[in-house]
């Protein structure tokens, strides 16, 4: 299972027990969008070859926002 954790400046990763840091610029750079307006099944792609894509997508603006709406 693959844990990601997302702040203004990028996503921090678990991935296959690893943990790494993925930048803004490298997301943007990555899907040629606009850091906010990636989805979180985007990174989840960059991440895993094949991963599993249940829900819907969630644009990384929102989910900013929903977290700091219950800080």
């Amino acid at each position: 299972m693959t844990v990601l954790s997302f702040d203004k400046d990028g996503v921090d990763v678990v991935y296959q027990a690893t943990e790494f840091r993925m930048e803004r610029a490298l997301i943007e750079e990555a899907t040629g969008t606009d850091f906010r307006d990636v989805t979180d099944h985007e990174v989840l792609k960059l991440v895993e070859p094949d991963p599993d894509l249940t829900g819907e997508p969630r644009r990384i603006g929102d989910i900013l926002q929903a977290k700091n709406s219950t800080n």
